[in-house]
């Protein structure tokens, strides 16, 4: 058991100090104490502005904390430029340097500091970086690799002082993203040779692009923007995309079947993913050797949203570009470059199709817990595998026990596919939650029981899923284990800060744990964060409302929860026991003749038992007679 006071959490450190600290105060103490305390400042103004704390500053060094790893590395690159700017100014001898390692790991937390193992991997990090330079861990890496347009060089698994497992590191280097494994017929000190003479070549490319960038270039000419009024089609309520056919850039009209598979590939994909309108693979293709711009195809198939794309290919390599346009405002939301080696087609159209679904999954719904997907979906059966597990969830997501059964099938189907992926058992694990709550299992407490041990399964294997906490809030809900619930949700939100989810099911345990009004800003940020939120968000949000005592929200929250998913039996249930509270007896016995509709067996009786999730008991009874009220038994 750790001391009172003390709390776990998962982090981004910081850990940054001074190369050569000793010798620059032994030459000029004073210059160099003012020097230091300067530049100290201009880091600590950099954690404030990338959302960070600092932690402590002790002599030379300077800890810093952030809710995400990309923050942390913005921070560390701009505290490297600020200052390699600054030291231009001092003599040569007088420079003074900075090292910053990055990791990402758990911490303990007592008052305002932070120790343990994730702390001591960052200040070893740091004592492996350059002076000026930055190395993150293999941890931190995995969570920055696509969403920062720097290059990374794998320095291999690194042993450290005090840490029994060897930890993969990674040296940040401002070039576009290319990710390189330390040569193993270097020296170090020639490696760095050729690192500084690259860097400087890399330097005069960059300054060379920027001129051409910035005065040279013919500015390109701005999409133009989609008339809603123009549109052949009313926009649906969710975010809704058009792929267009890839265009082949490449001399070889052969090539038309891979810029085909391409397109037909990530419609595919994208069709699998909830809340997306996907126009379908006959309609886009029409566009298929035409001029066509943006703003007509918005408004001839009715979307806001246009992914385009193109191929060319050169002996043995491919470069595939794609970008994603808001018709209506015209801006590119995402452009991304493939350069890649033509080794085997078909993994690599899956590989390029993974990574595009996720852009677009961040960029038009889950935001960004779906960036952590792409990681966990390798080899040939990755896309497969990937698509399974999508559609297992899609399923789950419909809370009805049609789809229940199907989702069970395609998670066991998934684990059998690709065993060491954590999100197939997540899956199952919240089909066995359903499992529980629809009152559909012979053993409720087995159930439940398994449920968590799938979920701790998953976490096992990467205890960083913001979904794998998320779910094991909510069992600890189910068994009454309110500080555990709790304490699950902060982790989820510490791990996805921005998550709708994470802010959705820790709201949730919250207004479980008594405590419905501290829950309701926490759903109200949620929706902020995806306003196209799931039939189950709507169903907690109208908890919230309901232990507060706000009667006419809740019925709000439970009827857009209906709309979403006409079965869901739960959004009836609530809604049937709310009008019975308010006294509208009417639309309380409708909603009831819904509840029989849809599990002609309903029991208020065997619901109450499965529903104990209060930690006021009382909260349980009061809907339970309420639903007698409306007629049900």
């Amino acid at each position: 058991m750790e001391p009172k006071g003390f709390h776990r959490k998962l982090t981004a450190i910081l850990s940054a100090d001074v190369a050569g600290y000793s010798r620059l105060m032994q030459d000029d103490e004073a210059a160099t104490v003012k020097t230091l305390e300067a530049y100290k400042q201009i880091i600590s103004d950099l954690v404030k502005q990338h959302r960070g704390r600092v932690v402590d500053s002790p002599g030379d060094n300077l800890l810093a904390e952030f809710a995400s790893v990309v923050d942390a590395v913005q921070c560390a690159v701009a505290a490297q430029k600020e200052l390699q700017a600054r030291n231009t100014e001092l003599p040569d001898n007088r420079k003074m340097q900075f090292r910053i390692g990055v990791n990402l790991g758990d911490v303990i937390e007592e008052e305002s500091r932070i120790y343990g193992d994730g702390v001591n991997i960052a200040a070893r990090l740091e004592s492996i970086a350059e002076p000026g330079g930055i190395c993150v861990s293999k941890t931190a890496f995995e969570q920055i690799e696509t969403k920062l347009p720097f290059g990374y060089e794998f320095l291999g698994e690194q042993k450290v002082k005090n840490i029994a497992k060897p930890v993969g590191a990674y040296r940040v280097v401002l070039e576009p993203r290319v990710t390189k494994k330390k040569s193993a017929g270097l020296k170090q000190d020639a490696g760095r040779r050729i690192a500084i003479i690259g860097l400087a070549a890399a330097l005069v490319v960059v300054a060379g692009v920027a001129l051409w960038q910035a005065f040279l270039r013919p500015a390109a000419p701005p999409v133009e923007k989609a008339d809603p009024k123009q549109m052949a089609l009313p926009l649906p309520d969710v975010p809704s995309i058009a792929v267009l056919p890839f265009v082949n850039m490449s001399d070889d009209p052969k090539q038309e079947f891979l810029c085909d598979g391409m397109a037909e590939a990530i419609i595919t994909a994208l069709s699998k993913v909830p809340r997306l309108f996907v126009i379908a693979r006959n309609s886009t293709f029409t566009y298929k050797g035409k001029p066509t711009k943006v703003k007509q195809v918005s408004e001839e198939l009715g979307v806001r949203y246009v992914l385009e794309g193109s191929l060319q290919r050169s002996g043995d390599h491919i470069r595939i570009t794609t970008q994603l346009i808001d018709a209506l405002t015209g801006d590119h939301l995402w452009t991304e470059r493939y350069d890649r080696d033509l080794k085997d087609i078909f993994a690599l159209q899956d590989e390029i199709t993974i990574k595009v679904l996720t852009a677009i999954r961040v960029k038009l719904t889950e935001g960004e817990q779906a960036a952590t997907w792409g990681k966990y979906f390798r080899g040939k059966q990755g896309l497969e595998c990937y698509l399974k597990i999508l559609e297992c969830s899609n399923y789950l997501s419909r809370a009805t026990i049609e789809d229940h059964n199907v989702a069970r099938r395609l998670a066991e189907e998934s684990i059998e596919m690709c065993p060491e992926n954590p999100l197939g058992y997540l899956n199952l694990a919240g089909f066995h939650r359903l499992d529980y709550y629809f009152g559909t299992t012979s053993s409720p407490r087995e159930t439940l029981e398994k449920a968590v041990e799938l979920a701790q399964k998953a976490l096992s294997i990467d205890d960083s899923i913001p979904r794998g906490h998320v779910l094991l809030s909510d069992l600890y809900s189910a068994k009454r284990e309110h500080d555990k619930a709790v304490a699950e949700g902060e982790r989820a939100v510490a791990l996805d800060p921005n998550g709708a989810g994470a802010h959705e099911f820790y709201a949730l345990s919250l207004v479980y744990a008594g405590r419905p009004e501290e829950a309701i800003p926490f759903f109200q940020k949620a929706i902020r964060l995806n306003p196209f939120s799931p039939t189950g968000f709507f169903l907690h949000y109208g908890h919230a409302f309901l232990g507060a005592g706000r009667l006419e929200e809740a019925v709000s929250a439970y009827k857009k929860s209906i709309q979403l998913s006409p079965n869901n039996i739960f959004a009836h249930t609530r809604l049937a026991a709310t009008y019975s509270m308010m006294g509208r007896e009417n639309e309380a016995r409708a909603e009831a003749a819904e509840i029989l509709r849809l599990n002609p067996k309903f029991s208020v009786d065997s619901w109450a038992k499965r529903v104990q999730n209060y930690k006021d008991p009382s909260e349980t009874d009061k809907i339970a007679n309420a639903l007698r009220k409306a007629g049900l038994k």
